[in-house]
């Protein structure tokens, strides 16, 4: 079984994470980038926190990717690479996420818009696809530090 915990920080804008997966062979960490918390509303928000199962899934845009199931009132919350969350991408005019989760290195604010992003999402994404092989199975916790923005 692989373990994956998302603790959560949410902020007015976007949901800033710490990502520790779990093999049986190794750890990984990174961070996460998410929606703000607009309970629960079809792309625009993230996820509730709980427990999730994860499967791994394959699409023409993201190739080999990770599914969470099962997400009350959500249906294709995965997790998959890019850098803006809270904030648009220049290049597509938009988000790189409705409600999924990006991981990556670092929040940093890339584009200068004053909203933190995250880095060197691709290569981290493609670190965490070498540990899971497609029949794992997979457990997502998500919890987060409640307050002003978030869940309590």
């Amino acid at each position: 079984m692989i373990k994956i915990k998302i603790d959560r920080h949410y902020e007015s804008k976007q949901t800033k994470g710490n990502f520790l997966m779990t093999t049986a062979t190794a750890k990984y960490a990174c961070k996460t980038l998410e929606l703000a918390w607009l309970d629960n509303k079809t792309q625009v928000s993230c996820i509730p926190e709980g427990i999730y199962k994860v499967v791994v899934r394959y699409s023409n845009k993201y190739g080999r990717h990770l599914h969470i199931t099962d997400v009350n009132g959500r249906t294709f919350i995965l997790i998959h690479w890019g850098n803006y969350a809270g904030s648009i991408n220049k290049k597509t005019g938009k988000s790189d996420i409705l409600g999924c989760i990006l991981v990556g290195v670092s929040h940093i604010d890339i584009d200068g818009d004053g909203i933190q992003d995250i880095t060197s999402s691709k290569t981290t994404f493609d670190k965490i696809m070498k540990l899971i092989k497609d029949e794992d199975s997979i457990e997502l916790e998500i919890c987060g530090n409640g307050g002003q923005y978030g869940p309590k």
